[in-house]
């Protein structure tokens, strides 16, 4: 077949690698502009060094943006990892249109941090949805839709990478063949069951040690690598990677109060929250680098009882 990929990033370069190793024409690429001083995108890196035509506009609203993909005559577009709007009479212009990957069984978790809110919450599962995008936030007809399991202690980086980027990567391939096959059916997403959350940022990732300790774990955990989730130490912003939860199951054994760090060990720390403890590995100082959480502590002078969050 012969298709553009709109895209970015690494998933962006896995799917245009994807479909050129089974000998499919890419005719062109769409990536968004890199900001000033940045590393060029990986998808167009990879493609110029396939001889692959790269094309940049800062919206793809543009007269110019439309012309490009015109010019390619390409019978599918395949939007993999998209943050650019991309309107209709943009992505109707290919023979068989256009399919775009989201990291959620949509219609749940509509927007731009899909993988991160189902960890947080605690759900047990997730998944990824090829759709067809339209003008309304991933609300498009569903083509496929692939399952995937998250673990107890999952975090963001495990489901993204061992999961769903892999995953996303085999079902562009096997909906765009269904597309181009005209073996696909389009099922209209039921408004009933939809949900949409906005960014998961720093806001978003605050750990607030009274909460109970099955809650600060998912956050933990649906925030690492990114954004990091975090707290305070003598007012100085702390991001805890990687941890442990330990809840406790009887009357009068939680060690502490909420936020205060009850044991430090020779490669962790261990800090209290409501019906149970976390025990943090790998944290972050904000003007500092990743490191074990008991070197921190020793760096830091930090002892028993000091209270995190304040």
């Amino acid at each position: 077949m012969k298709l553009a990929i709109v895209g970015q990033q690494d998933f962006g370069k896995a799917v245009l690698e994807a479909f050129l190793a089974r000998g499919d024409d890419v005719a062109g690429v769409f990536c968004a502009p890199e900001k000033e001083g940045a590393r060029p995108d990986p998808l167009k890196v990879a493609a110029q060094e396939r001889s692959v035509r790269v094309f940049q506009f800062a919206s793809l609203k543009s007269d110019e943006a439309r012309a490009a993909l015109r010019s390619l005559d390409v019978d599918l577009g395949v939007m993999a990892y998209v943050l650019q709007f991309a309107p209709q009479d943009f992505v109707t212009i290919p023979r068989l249109g256009t399919i775009q990957y989201h990291p959620s069984l949509l219609p749940k978790h509509r927007g731009p941090s899909s993988i991160n809110w189902p960890i947080i919450r605690g759900a047990t599962r997730t998944g990824l949805t090829i759709f067809r995008p339209t003008d309304g936030l991933d609300e498009g007809p569903v083509i496929l839709q692939k399952e995937a399991a998250i673990g107890p202690d999952d975090t963001l980086g495990s489901v993204y990478f061992e999961r769903l980027f892999p995953l996303g990567v085999a079902a562009m391939l096997e909906a765009a063949d269904l597309v181009v096959a005209g073996r696909h059916t389009e099922t209209v997403q039921d408004e009933s069951q939809a949900s949409y959350e906005g960014w998961c940022r720093a806001a978003e990732a605050k750990v607030y040690w009274h909460d109970h300790v099955d809650h600060v774990y998912d956050v933990i955990r649906g925030c690492n690598p990114a954004p990091g989730a975090w707290t305070t130490l003598a007012g100085r912003k702390i991001q805890i990677f990687d941890a442990r939860k330990h809840p406790v199951r009887t009357f009068g054994a939680v060690r502490g109060k909420p936020g205060e760090i009850s044991a430090i060990g020779e490669q962790s720390l261990r800090v209290t929250a409501h019906g149970g403890q976390i025990e943090v590995f790998k944290l972050k100082a904000e003007d500092g680098k990743k490191m074990s959480a008991a070197e921190f502590a020793r760096g830091a002078g930090i002892d028993v009882g000091t209270l995190l969050g304040s």
